[in-house]
């Protein structure tokens, strides 16, 4: 039988696959049997006759990658590597969704388990699957040579109508275009139905047109018609500078009493409505996680490929080694997610320098780093010269050239953190910049980040009212406070360029998400090369004697704190000045540094240029807080300081204040 000739079996595994998902689903009496009834027949065609995979090493690195974006449709998913062998038991899957088992209501990253990204806020996975494709291109630009084809795979996508709504898939998608991904495949299931009835209530565009537009290779097919989806899959193949996207025009719920409506998106179907489905598709009615033996059968005769694939990569792997030790030595850096020993020794130090941004500290830090680190993968939303995000020798990927370190995202913030989640799973150190305040334009990809605890770098910079003349829709003020918020995100706001350089430190060091938040307006260099910014906050500067009050810091009013020192001082007040660049990893430190540092028993005064919510875990409720709960002004960032307070004057008023309260 040739790999483009489908039979009766080929569709028994697809019916499979749909009454799985949908006995798990019922089993749960939660779920969405739309998408795995609609789009399984599409689905078997990619995984048995495309999908190159090895499911006894999910992990391998030349695999194709598959991302759900339609994450609702989590179901169909567990099924398929239940089916071809991953590590999901058919007990996770009769406990769809239930506590402890890894079968969740949507996908979660578990690339061991077959799970290559998170999904189900809809238009994430398909904009990850951007990013992965850019690794792939990115990956084998460095590493492939004559005759070692080290990276060569395809990333293919399921998105349904949700998907291609959202904003984010949008963005990523133009940038997919312009970067001509012709390893992208993305198969639509255009099956006309949202949550809210018809999709036609709210979307009646040309999907395939506007792809066109980005610059997509489109075609449309009978979602349940294998032959056509197995030619156009080939066509989209063939096509190897552009993007793909193939329209199946599939039935919502196929084969069961509720096909074509929207209430089979996401209820079950019921004991009957089973029953009938089941029925429809010639299964035995009253049998629960039913696995004919010829459905098993084919799908074990399909995996052949896939892992003859994976034989010849390990054994041409071998010879990569001998042929190119230097690069295969590298290589292992990156899919360990590693760094070359002693690149932190370039970084550089700022003391005696004169005062300078932390935004432009940040870019010397880079200009420093980056020659050490190949696999760091830098970009910026369209604010490159104001992020300082592009190192001084850096080289900007295009079109037919990925050979450079440098992305231009453009005006896309949400699709800039997508493309970087997705870059993450694949091997890459990504990070990219845009300005504090519009980490909320980015918020959805960045908590995906957090979910997936990938080590994506975001470089926020115009922290404050300090920007200025911007005014207010520029200013953040309640961001950080939100940031601090998120599980799995470090957020790191340094007072100076040495602080800033050991938050790269700590940034690249850690598996995880960091947010990096700098200023735009000059600060002086005031803390030492080996400052203890890794344990989030530290004492610098301390009085002669026992101190009476506490100043804690951060950012560019780590410098007001110090002044504020001196006058105090003047007038017989003992203080010490706490600079505090991180949150979350000062409560990662051990309780008794902790108490050394911040001691119960001194009265406490924060000052920070944003939101003063929540500054009472530290200051107590006895402690005050200097910061900023209104909207900023338009006007220049020194005079603004003043005028909302962050002066020495102020500092030692509040100061003078808690210690004769």
């Amino acid at each position: 039988m040739s790999s483009s000739t489908y039979d009766k079996t080929d569709q028994l595994v697809a019916n499979t696959l749909r009454l799985l998902a949908v006995d798990a689903i019922q089993a749960a009496n939660s779920g969405h049997p739309g998408l795995p009834l609609g789009a399984a027949d599409a689905i078997t065609v990619l995984w048995t006759r495309f999908l190159k995979h090895h499911p006894a090493d999910p992990s391998w690195p030349d695999r194709d990658r598959f991302v759900l974006s339609a994450g609702h449709g989590s179901a169909l998913l567990y099924s398929l590597l239940h089916l071809f062998g991953y590590p999901i038991s058919l007990d996770e899957l009769q406990h769809f969704r239930q506590w402890g088992y890894v079968t969740a209501g949507h996908p979660e990253y578990d690339p061991e388990r077959g799970i290559e990204v998170t999904t189900g806020p809809l238009g994430q996975g398909i904009s990850n699957a951007v990013g992965m494709a850019i690794a792939e291109r990115w990956l084998a630009a460095r590493f492939n040579k004559p005759a070692f084809p080290v990276v060569d795979h395809y990333t293919y996508v399921l998105a349904g109508d949700g998907d291609l709504m959202e904003g984010v898939s949008h963005e990523a998608a133009s940038l997919a275009g312009h970067l001509g991904l012709g390893k992208l495949i993305v198969l639509y299931d255009d099956n006309h139905i949202s949550i809210d009835g018809p999709t036609d209530l709210a979307f009646t565009e040309d999907v395939l047109l506007r792809f066109e537009a980005y610059g997509w290779h489109v075609q449309r097919v009978d979602g349940h018609q294998m032959p056509e989806i197995d030619a156009a899959i080939r066509k989209a193949q063939a096509e190897t500078d552009r993007p793909s996207i193939i329209a199946c025009r599939t039935h919502i719920g196929y084969g069961s009493p509720r096909q074509d409506t929207a209430k089979v998106h996401g209820e079950p179907l019921g004991p009957e409505g089973v029953k009938a489905t089941k029925r429809f598709f010639g299964f035995p009615e009253d049998e629960t996680f039913y696995i004919p033996e010829e459905a098993r059968a084919r799908v074990e005769a399909m995996k052949a490929a896939g892992a003859a694939a994976y034989e010849q990569w390990h054994a041409m792997m071998q010879a990569y080694q001998e042929a190119y030790p230097d690069l295969a030595q590298t290589w292992k850096l990156f899919i360990n997610g590693a760094l070359p020993t002693g690149w932190e020794q370039y970084l550089p130090d700022f003391t005696g320098e004169k005062p300078l941004a932390t935004r432009a500290t940040s870019g010397k830090v880079l200009d420093a780093i980056v020659p050490q680190l190949p696999m760091l993968l830098g970009g910026s939303a369209d604010l490159t010269g104001s992020n300082k995000t592009k190192p001084k020798d850096a080289k900007d990927i295009q079109p037919g050239d990925f050979s450079g370190n440098y992305i231009h995202y453009g005006v896309r913030e949400h699709g800039m953190a997508a493309i970087m989640n997705g870059l993450a799973t694949h091997y890459v150190r990504p990070y990219g910049g845009t300005f504090l305040v519009f980490s909320d334009y980015l918020r959805g990809a960045l908590r995906a980040s957090a979910l997936m605890n990938l080590p994506v770098i975001y470089v926020f910079t115009h922290d404050s009212i300090g920007l200025g003349e911007d005014g207010p829709t520029h200013q953040p003020i309640e961001h950080l406070m939100s940031l601090r918020a998120m599980p799995n995100l470090v957020t790191i706001r340094p007072a100076d360029g040495n602080e800033t350089a050991q938050a790269w430190k700590v940034a690249l060091e850690r598996q995880g998400p960091t947010a990096l938040i700098l200023t735009r307006q000059s600060v002086p260099q005031i803390t030492p090369k080996d400052n203890a910014l890794a344990k989030g906050a530290y004492i610098l500067s301390e009085p002669e004697v026992d101190p009476e009050i506490i100043l804690i810091a951060t950012g560019s009013e780590v410098a007001l704190a110090l002044e504020a020192q001196s006058v105090l001082a003047e007038k017989g007040i003992a203080a010490r000045v706490v600079s505090m660049p991180s949150w979350e990893l000062f409560d990662a430190q051990e309780a008794d540094y902790r108490m050394t540092v911040l001691p119960a028993n001194k009265p406490k005064l924060a000052i920070e240029a944003g939101s003063t919510l929540a500054w009472a875990r530290y200051v107590g409720l006895n402690g005050d807080v200097i910061g900023i709960d209104q909207f900023g002004a338009s006007g220049p960032g020194k005079l603004l300081f003043e005028k909302y307070g962050f002066t020495v004057e102020n500092v030692v008023a509040k100061a003078l204040g808690l210690l004769t309260s």
